[in-house]
């Protein structure tokens, strides 16, 4: 593998593409990944439904430069990802993408903009796992001949700093990516990302750092200026840079020491660009989060009681089965002219939900939920 990572300045939005073209001109050009007719996946980071302003979210100048690189070339530009945020259906990642500006982004460039949660997984085997042998993946990422990651720059509570391996974390569904969180120590739950990011074998990561977060990232951070646009064919190298960039040393972020120790890149790459440390900058460092101030035996239990889940209303079900023909796990099923859902099945994905043509699909919410809830709208 080629484990050049360039770094370009790039003092704000409005000349990122040229900042971009140079970034992957320096390790080798975009023709060496792209093909004429190539359906090629670009995974921004969408984690919530927030403005770009705010730098939690890749930002939508990037995603359109992209987009347009791609098409140049022949390629055929897909834009997709799954909302970090909890809601009991699948309008999250809709509005995160509306709110972020990418679906607007999208639709200036004429790309197919593809909602996870609403397209649909696929359950598959993890060869060499050290988490998670079996894994839910979105269908969209196994039809893409070519996968990109544009992560944007942050610090995260759990993995201390997150960027191109951990972008992938949005392929999988909500269980999947709460029996994650559940593993509640830092190693274990890097070793889960890596698990993922190791089935995807993306072929280039671009990231957006002129606005990074610092702080209690991945969401609730400080917006932090870093004025760089990074680029690499190898994922783990990049992260391993750009965790240097802002201060961190890489081999204390838990993805960076999980993904080096299985050999899915290197710890050395060579840097081509702009030198490091004439953009190093000193990103604040997470606080922890509620990692640091509850015990993990109660986090365990608090989160297993902290659910939201689908139930089918038998006296609205027409039983049209559409929400059976529709599940990726096979989750729901039919007993004596009843429908019902397997809570030890079901993703969480909501497509059931969402699919319903007579709103019979409805939520349960544990009593954690419904207070926090309660909590929330006072």
């Amino acid at each position: 593998m080629n484990s050049r990572v360039s770094i370009v300045r790039c003092c704000d939005y409005s000349n990122v593409r040229g900042s971009i073209e140079e970034a992957i001109e320096l390790i080798g050009g975009l023709d060496k990944v792209i093909a004429q007719g190539s359906r090629v996946l670009l995974k921004p980071n969408v984690l919530a439904i927030r403005p770009p302003e705010d730098a939690v979210t890749t930002h939508p100048a990037v995603v359109s430069a992209m987009c347009e690189l791609v098409s140049e070339l022949g390629g055929i530009p897909v834009i997709g990802d799954g909302s970090g945020v909890t809601r009991p259906d699948s309008t999250a990642t809709a509005e995160a993408f509306r709110v972020s500006g990418i679906e607007d982004a999208a639709s200036g460039c004429g790309a197919e903009l593809i909602n996870f949660e609403q397209s649909g997984f696929v359950e598959v085997d993890i060869p060499d796992a050290r988490q998670f042998s079996r894994l839910y993946i979105s269908k969209a990422v196994l039809e893409a001949d070519v996968i990109i990651s544009l992560p944007k720059l942050k610090t995260h509570e759990l993995t201390l700093y997150t960027g191109a391996v951990k972008n992938f974390f949005g392929t999988v569904p909500r269980k999947n990516r709460k029996q994650a969180h559940f593993l509640e120590d830092r190693d274990l739950f890097g070793e889960a990302v890596v698990d993922i990011y190791s089935f995807i074998k993306p072929h280039l990561a671009v990231m957006d750092g002129v606005v990074g977060m610092e702080g209690d990232g991945p969401s609730r951070g400080t917006p932090a200026y870093a004025g760089v646009i990074m680029a690499s064919y190898d994922c783990v190298a990049l992260d391993v840079v750009a965790s240097e960039l802002i201060g961190f040393d890489p081999l204390k972020i838990p993805t960076n020491r999980a993904a080096l120790a299985r050999g899915l890149g290197t710890g050395h790459p060579e840097l081509v660009g702009t030198p490091l440390e004439e953009v190093q900058v000193r990103f604040k460092k997470p606080a922890g989060g509620v990692t640091a101030i509850i015990p993990p035996f109660l986090r365990r239990v608090l989160r297993r009681h902290f659910t939201v889940k689908p139930f089918i209303n038998t006296s609205s079900c027409a039983l049209c089965k559409a929400c059976v023909l529709n599940c990726s796990a096979n989750a729901i099923e039919e007993v004596d002219g009843v429908l019902s859902i397997d809570d030890e099945k079901c993703i969480l994905c909501y497509c059931c939900r969402e699919l319903c043509p007579n709103d019979a699909v409805e939520i349960k919410k544990s009593l954690l939920v419904k207070i926090a809830s309660r909590s929330k709208n006072r």
